[in-house]
């Protein structure tokens, strides 16, 4: 049951960010604990907002992204500034579960990603940073063929790493920033979360709130998408459907005292 005053908090957040029910409901909670979808619901009604204002204009036609496993990251790297200089901004995000590493560079060469991104497949953008320009295909499987005979070669250093650990590496098309869309859209909202939003005195600051923000999304937003679970808690349930696509137990990655 809802006082009048958890309503008047409820009809004002829904009237200030217009956001969808299973949106307000994740974001409310935390304020009113005894929130239920049904009780949001009704109120919404009760208060003759149930319903999003229609947006003028034809609706894109949305399509569904293939179902892929755990494992398949979509990579890429944005320009960060601090009063200090310029970084660069390294994130990759898994397809599936939505959780997302980042990581600050202070040079962008061809030898910065290393083999610490491990997954079973990458998606990275199509540039001089994921593999070598004039590529229109990742080298990753002349790179292990190479290995196996036992050749010298010379490699990009990212797709050298996939070839070793045998990560399949894909490149988008050029010119189609859409299909790497994920990374591009979390790159957006990091950018709008830190630099966008405060200024840096040193590139240190921005390393600090930059982790406590992805540590923040990874284990306590939960999203929509998800069916109102966090990243985290994504990869917990697929520990527990497929433990085999696991080298250890995620159980045991979650912070606090243990880390």
């Amino acid at each position: 049951m809802l006082s009048p005053e958890d309503e008047a908090v409820v009809v004002a957040f829904r009237r200030h960010t217009l956001l969808s029910l299973d949106d307000c409901l994740y974001a409310l909670q935390a304020t009113i604990p005894h929130l239920t979808r049904s009780s949001l619901h009704r109120c919404l009604q009760r208060h003759g907002i149930s319903r999003l204002p229609e947006v003028d204009g034809d609706k894109p036609k949305r399509s569904r992204f293939k179902a892929y496993p755990l494992g398949y990251f979509h990579i890429d790297l944005a320009e960060v500034h601090t009063a200090e200089d310029r970084l660069y901004l390294l994130v990759a995000i898994d397809r599936t579960t939505k959780f997302a590493f980042v990581k600050l560079h202070e040079k962008a060469t061809r030898r910065l990603p290393t083999a610490s991104h491990r997954g079973r497949a990458l998606q990275g953008a199509h540039g001089a940073h994921f593999t070598t320009p004039g590529n229109v295909a990742s080298a990753a499987s002349i790179i292990r063929e190479a290995i196996a005979a036992g050749e010298t070669f010379r490699a990009h250093s990212f797709e050298s790493a996939c070839a070793r650990n045998d990560i399949d590496h894909r490149l988008t098309k050029p010119r189609h920033p859409w299909t790497n869309g994920q990374v591009e859209r979390m790159n957006r909202t990091i950018k709008d979360a830190t630099v966008k939003r405060y200024h840096y005195d040193s590139h240190e600051k921005l390393r600090a709130h930059l982790g406590d923000f992805v540590s923040a999304y990874n284990f306590g937003r939960r999203l929509k998408t998800l069916r109102g679970l966090t990243p985290y808690e994504a990869i917990c349930k697929a520990w527990s459907a497929e433990p085999g696509r696991f080298r250890s137990n995620p159980l045991h990655q979650m912070p606090g005292p243990n880390i």
